[in-house]
């Protein structure tokens, strides 16, 4: 039977290399793949990393309420720089820095998300091998985009994000994030940016999924209950993702493309945002003020009438000269002119350096998708349409009309405003307001001007508050769906008036539309819903040849159950599942082959733990009879298991231990697998499973003074973590540890600290760091076995 030997002095035990209290309950926990950090995830919403030396705290990550407040997944890129949570009260994804606690990107789902997985492509091809080394023709041709405003913060971030992910693309291979819901949900976005695939046809709340390295299955674990009391039906699906294997190259490229698109659409947007934080409200101080004016006045000539006779005649009314002298004072006018010059200029550069490359760039991205589509062979197969992009293309040409639009407007009313700020701020320097310092083009361009801005418009009271509209940028940069206050004039316009004769050329394909009547955001976000629809269609079609391979039903129970399985080995696949019960003691582990076309027994087997420890812990040998509180695949051949007794009493303890599938599956006992039957569930057919009993040798080490219920491990850094059941108590160990006499004496003389309630001084260093009092583990809150809260890593 599986038995572990007396522990000697001799062992190596798992290094234990740091401890810490924490003030909030654990809920997840999280190895970066390629570092010495962990990041974890508490009740309160917060979101931490810790470095592994003395569990020192990196930064926190606080909840906030445009994100959300409640995590219920984490998830590592696999080069480590990128950490992925979910929550479930806002439905976000949120991606976030290594090196900061500052949110890079976010983006929303239709489901809450219970479970994530992030892995990397390992398939190696010389297509692919080439493809990866191939620098990007786009960085050749097309300019760099420039850095948008540093002032505003959460721009650098996305900017910086930016950088990140066009890096990211030219030095690794493609990896996906795996996104797994409540009532079937599954999605999976390339890069972690943009969705690929919409999976259907499986029932129930994910609680686990697995997409393989070689991209040929996915397999997920769903949960079904008919009411919140009831049993719950866990069952095991694996399903058949060939089609992105069998296309990895043309997915590979459409992935990155579809991710360049993702990130250019968020550059145009953020310059958007700069150029809504340049327009100033004070800009509106003009309307406002010729409001009040017509409010007060007592003649029937018109706001027009009264400047037009000041401009022609030098002649103003009682109540122009009091507007003049209390409203329009020199210093208003130099204020307002100044900051009038200032915003225009801004959002003119803006259009021209940031909105309008974007544009550009992302026209270039469409039109080489484009070119993808047209080659059916490769693309068809993906759900890749060349229809869908060229409306896109469309859109986006219909967005830079409408950008070239606004620079006219603005370098229009640059000019107006300059000649009307200048005759009145000259005129009032003189205390007469006259045209004697001003040439024809100046006073030309006060008529045009007034003309054009200072005509009274009743309808526009009840919309706006106001009777003019003398500034016509700001309308351009609202985000509704209303129509224009103020178009531009198109009447004796010689392209519109030959358009609209010339119907066949109206029609054209070769022309974008124009929408006159529309703002600069409004045709950005009609924009990027033809975006969003052109690129939704591969999602779909990907998704729908998705189908199941294998389906097995594990069990009904209203306990609480863990599974696991290796996601790196590119052949063989093993899921780990069990029942959280106390008559319960032993863990199932399936074998599977990724590739879902092949003929392969459905092989099964138990493992069992019990009757062991009896020379270690307790002197006495009773047999007794061990349960798996939670384990975690260490590498692809092992296993981490964090045990206690099934029948505990006071002074038993709980065990961490490693435990190697190559002592399970040896070649003579592989015909021993039980073959499973689809028409039985496991608790149906658990008599039938054959059990195996392994030794463990010597790679176990005794929890002393923790009732641990929850391991996360990382077999690339050799180190594991370990939870207590009150959630608040963690242990770091290293795994894999030479045998070290020195080591062994500084771990048993803190083991004797951590007896004695003197842990004070173990952790003493990590609490300076973060300013968390520590507990001694006498001190510890009440570990009761009742806390059945999840923690998933």
């Amino acid at each position: 039977r599986l038995g572990f030997p007396p522990r000697t002095a001799a062992m190596p035990a798992f290094r234990q290399v740091g401890e810490k209290q924490l003030p909030q309950e654990v809920v997840f926990m999280a190895w970066s793949p390629k570092r010495d950090l962990i990041a974890l995830a508490n009740r309160a919403g917060e979101v931490l990393l810790h470095r592994l030396a003395n569990f020192q705290r990196v930064w926190s990550l606080p909840p906030n309420e445009n994100t959300g407040k409640e995590v219920t997944a984490l998830a590592w890129r696999p080069d480590g720089k990128i950490l992925a949570f979910g929550l479930t009260d806002t439905k976000r994804i949120i991606l976030c820095d290594v090196e900061k606690p500052e949110s890079l990107h976010s983006f929303s789902v239709d489901s809450s998300i219970t479970y994530m997985h992030w892995m990397e492509v390992t398939e190696e091809s010389s297509v692919l091998t080439s493809f990866y080394n191939a620098e990007d023709e786009s960085n050749l041709l097309l300019p760099k985009l420039p850095a948008l405003p540093k002032k505003i913060m959460f721009v650098c971030i996305i900017i910086c994000f930016t950088v990140l992910i066009i890096t990211f693309f030219y030095f690794y291979r493609l990896n996906a994030l795996v996104l797994g819901g409540s009532c079937g949900f599954i999605e999976i976005y390339a890069y972690g940016m943009f969705k690929i695939a919409t999976v259907t046809g499986v029932a129930g709340a994910c609680r686990g999924l697995c997409l393989s390295s070689d991209l040929k299955s996915l397999s997920v674990i769903t949960e079904i209950r008919d009411s919140s009391d009831s049993e719950a039906e866990i069952t095991y699906f694996q399903l058949d993702t060939s089609l992105l294997s069998s296309y990895l190259p043309e997915v590979t490229r459409m992935a990155r493309k579809f991710t360049h698109i993702s990130t250019l659409l968020q550059y145009i947007k953020l310059s958007l945002t700069c150029m809504c934080e340049a327009w100033e409200e004070i800009l509106m101080q003009m309307d406002s003020r010729l409001t009040k004016f017509v409010q007060e006045k007592n003649t029937t000539t018109s706001v027009q009438d009264e400047f037009m006779q000041l401009l022609l005649w030098g002649k103003a009314s009682l109540e122009l000269q009091a507007l003049l002298m209390n409203q329009l004072t020199v210093k208003g006018l130099k204020k307002l002119g100044q900051s009038i010059e200032s915003s225009y200029s801004s959002i003119q550069k803006l259009v021209i350096s940031h909105l309008q490359s974007g544009s550009e760039a992302l026209l270039y991205h469409l039109s080489e998708l484009k070119g993808m589509a047209l080659w059916k062979q490769k693309y068809e197969s993906l759900g890749l349409g060349a229809s869908g992009i060229e409306e896109a293309i469309t859109a986006v040409g219909s967005f830079i009309l409408k950008a070239n639009e606004l620079l006219q407007v603005i370098d229009s009313s640059m000019k107006n405003f300059k000649a009307f700020f200048r005759w009145l701020y000259v005129g009032k320097l003189d205390d007469t307001v006259s045209t004697q310092y001003m040439t024809q083009k100046d006073i030309t361009f006060v008529a045009d001007f007034l003309t054009e801005h200072f005509n009274e418009a009743p309808e526009l009271y009840n919309r706006k508050g106001k009777y003019f509209n003398v500034e016509r940028v700001g309308q351009y940069l609202k985000d509704e769906d209303d129509d224009l206050v103020s178009p531009p004039n198109t009447e004796g316009n010689q392209w519109f008036n030959f358009l609209k004769n010339t119907t066949h050329l109206k029609e054209s394909p070769l022309l974008f539309p124009y929408y006159p009547e529309k703002s600069l955001h409004f045709v950005k976000r009609q924009m990027e819903g033809v975006i969003d629809q052109c690129l939704q269609k591969p999602a779909d079609v990907i998704g729908k040849s998705v189908h199941q391979a294998f389906c097995m039903s594990l069990y009904k129970t209203s306990q609480r159950y863990l599974f696991t399985w290796n996601d790196k080995t590119s052949n063989i696949h093993y899921v780990l599942f069990t029942m959280l019960e106390d008559s319960i003691s032993k863990i199932y582990i399936l074998r599977r082959h990724t590739d879902t076309s092949r003929s392969v027994s459905n092989g099964i087997l138990a493992v069992e733990f019990g009757n062991f420890l009896s020379n270690s812990v307790n002197e006495t040998s009773d047999s007794r009879c061990y349960s798996c509180l939670d384990a975690h695949f260490y590498d692809d051949e092992t296993v981490t298991v964090v045990l206690k007794e099934s029948m505990e009493q006071e002074g038993k303890e709980r065990v961490l231990a490693q435990l190697p599938l190559s002592s399970v599956y040896i070649d003579e006992d592989q015909d021993r697998e039980l073959v499973w039957g689809s028409t039985k569930r496991l608790d149906e057919q658990s008599g039938e499973i054959p059990t195996c009993t392994v030794v463990l040798e010597n790679q176990w080490r005794v929890l002393e003074n923790m009732k641990a219920q929850y391991v996360s491990v990382n077999g690339i850094r050799k180190v594991s973590c370990v939870l207590s059941s009150n959630l608040r108590h963690v242990r770091v160990f290293e795994m894999d540890v030479e045998d070290d006499g020195e080591a062994e004496e500084e771990e048993e003389e803190e083991t004797t600290q951590i007896a004695a309630g003197e842990p004070d001084e173990l952790n003493q260093s990590a609490d300076n760091q973060d300013n968390v009092c520590g507990a001694s583990a006498e001190e510890l809150p009440d570990e009761t076995e009742e806390h059945e809260s999840s923690l998933d890593p």
